[in-house]
């Protein structure tokens, strides 16, 4: 018999995953061309196994790339095409950089972690990003100072809602395990 922590972690993990991969989906209809992939990289980092977490990116990114084509009419060009992988690698890249963070400063308590891991997953992200805009699809426009401020913010912000849907995610979990096992207690008396 398994215990009711394995059946819970059986389809808590796709849980989790769809609605990630539903609010991309949301965020990107909301905000265009700013999808807060350095959010998505931490809440990856710290609630789910290191392949799963570079999974779940890949998956958040795959919604965020379907949505831009199919929803928002992004043109099918090759500097498009080009820089929708360019945004995807960038992101995974944010995701281990927030992985190693986290496991890196496993002493210090959670927010210290998160806060660190945001950090080095946004710096990573956008450097990734200005480098390949330095280098091979032209313009660093788009990183001036108060462009990369409202970008910063908005992921800031997009951490601390899906930091809360998990919670509430959890707990909807925890509520659930509990009716379970005292349904059961019910029942055997």
């Amino acid at each position: 018999m398994r215990s009711m922590a394995a059946i819970d972690a059986r389809w808590f993990s796709p849980l989790w995953l769809g609605l990630l991969i539903a609010a991309s989906a949301t965020l990107t209809v909301v905000y265009t061309c700013i999808t807060p992939f350095a959010a998505f990289a931490v809440i990856a980092a710290t609630t789910l196994s290191r392949g799963r977490a570079v999974g779940a990116t890949v998956a958040v990114w795959l919604a965020d790339q379907a949505v831009g084509f199919f929803a928002l009419s992004y043109p099918w060009t090759a500097t498009t095409l080009a820089w929708g992988a360019v945004i995807g690698a960038a992101a995974v890249i944010g995701t281990l950089a927030a992985q190693w963070t986290v496991h890196r400063l496993d002493a210090f308590r959670a927010p210290v972690r998160v806060v660190a891991a945001f950090v080095s997953a946004f710096a990573l992200y956008q450097l990734a990003l200005y480098a390949v805009a330095a280098t091979a699809l032209g313009g660093v426009g788009a990183f001036a100072p108060t462009i990369v401020g409202r970008v910063l913010v908005l992921n800031a912000l997009s951490l601390v809602g899906l930091a809360g849907l998990h919670q509430l995610v959890v707990a909807a979990v925890s509520l659930s395990r509990r009716r379970r096992v005292h349904g059961s207690a019910a029942r055997a008396a």
